[in-house]
């Protein structure tokens, strides 16, 4: 006689088949499901031509117009916040010129009460979900820690390291999930990010928890210097998330009409309980990768020119063909509300320095303020 069978909840091979069926479906029926399109989703080509595409309608024009009004902001913004660097009222600022179709996209698809877990790149996203612009640019001055209250807007800070966020947006997404809310997180990470291990746990338990958020990789071809062909291997980003039983797509990341219809679809399966899925958008980082970046020791002018056709604000524009000037006078009074907020002198709290970085000042913080303070009065005496 043979050893017994040993099932993962017990002898009942019925449980355990109904345990793989409904929380292991993905990982245990037709993978099919999970690869993506051969070609990322169009709806709107770089002339601002509709494309047809027979599993999906375009967004109605209300929907497209707020993007385009969204859009020429988010680029004024990025233009405004280049200047601010030049003038010394930036520390750094990390562009997203030529990207911003993905981020408005991103932003616009959330309810309320969702999630959005940027990276440093993605000001106008957490501008997009109701964060003053001023609040948004004070990590990148040097001011505060982040800049603004993450519970207001629900967007969480910036996160410089690469991928760190996105674990953390896979325990709120879960945390909601137990909680019975109907929450869904968005997660944003850059391709350089795929290549952290913060990444792959991420999409790891996300599958396993089937929490309801949704990952969108913004592809711009470079991880600073590194172009994506030194990153992977694989046919496409998008196809990381079949190893973890996640669903992936590929869009084009500088068409705000596809980039609106697959996320939102994307966080409505979320929403509904179909768990996650992993979204790559397709564009490409026309500036620097900061100020403080050369992006000519690594990459041909030529190379960046054949994607000024391909620019999101003049493509959505061209097919809408409507009067934009309400929308850029909308765009100007932020970049003067920017200026305005960034070239005000604060005077330092350096008390500050301490303040939130735990719920309770450990040992060493306070021996650290104690010091500080006895530096500052002994500088203060000696004037």
């Amino acid at each position: 006689m043979g050893p017994p069978n040993v099932h993962l909840l017990g002898s009942d091979p019925v449980v355990e088949s109904r345990w793989h069926r409904d929380e292991h479906g993905p990982m245990t029926g037709d993978a099919d499901h999970l690869l993506p399109s051969d070609t990322p989703v169009t709806l709107i080509d770089a002339h601002g031509h509709p494309v047809a595409d027979a599993g999906r309608a375009l967004p109605d024009d209300a929907a497209l117009r707020r993007a385009l009004a969204s859009l020429i902001t988010a680029r004024r913004l990025n233009d405004q916040a280049y200047a601010l660097v030049r003038q010394g009222r930036l520390a750094v600022y990390p562009s997203s010129h030529g990207q911003e179709a993905c981020q408005i996209a991103a932003a616009q698809v959330l309810d309320e009460g969702d999630w959005l877990f940027p990276t440093y790149r993605d000001t106008v996203a957490a501008v997009e979900r109701g964060v003053d612009p001023v609040e948004a640019l004070s990590l990148l001055k040097g001011d505060w820690h982040c800049g603004w209250d993450p519970y207001e807007h629900r967007v969480a800070p910036h996160a410089t390291p690469l991928a760190t966020q996105l674990p953390h947006a896979v325990g709120v997404a879960h945390a909601a999930r137990l909680r019975g809310e109907p929450t869904v997180v968005m997660a944003l990470c850059g391709d350089g990010g795929t290549s952290e291990g913060d990444f792959h746990e991420a999409l790891n338990f996300a599958a396993v928890l089937r929490a309801p958020v949704v990952f969108l990789i913004q592809n711009n071809e470079y991880a600073i210097s590194v172009p994506l062909a030194r990153q992977t291997a694989a046919p496409s980003l998008a196809h990381k998330g079949v190893g973890y039983g996640i669903p992936g797509e590929r869009v084009d990341g500088n068409d705000v009409a596809a980039l609106l219809s697959v996320l939102g679809e994307a966080v409505a399966r979320a929403r509904a309980g179909g768990g996650p899925q992993l979204v790559e958008a397709h564009t490409y980082r026309m500036q620097a990768h900061t100020n403080a970046d050369d992006a000519t020791r690594y990459r041909a002018s030529a190379d960046v020119e054949a994607w000024v056709g391909r620019d999101p604000v003049t493509r959505l524009s061209a097919y809408l063909q409507i009067d934009e000037s309400d929308f850029r006078a909308r765009a100007e009074r932020v970049a003067e509300h920017l200026r305005d907020g960034l070239n005000r002198d604060i005077e330092p709290d350096p008390d500050q320095l301490f303040a939130h970085v735990y719920d309770r000042p450990t040992t060493q913080l306070r021996e650290q303020a104690a010091q500080l303070a006895d530096e500052l009065s002994r500088e203060v005496a000696s004037r």
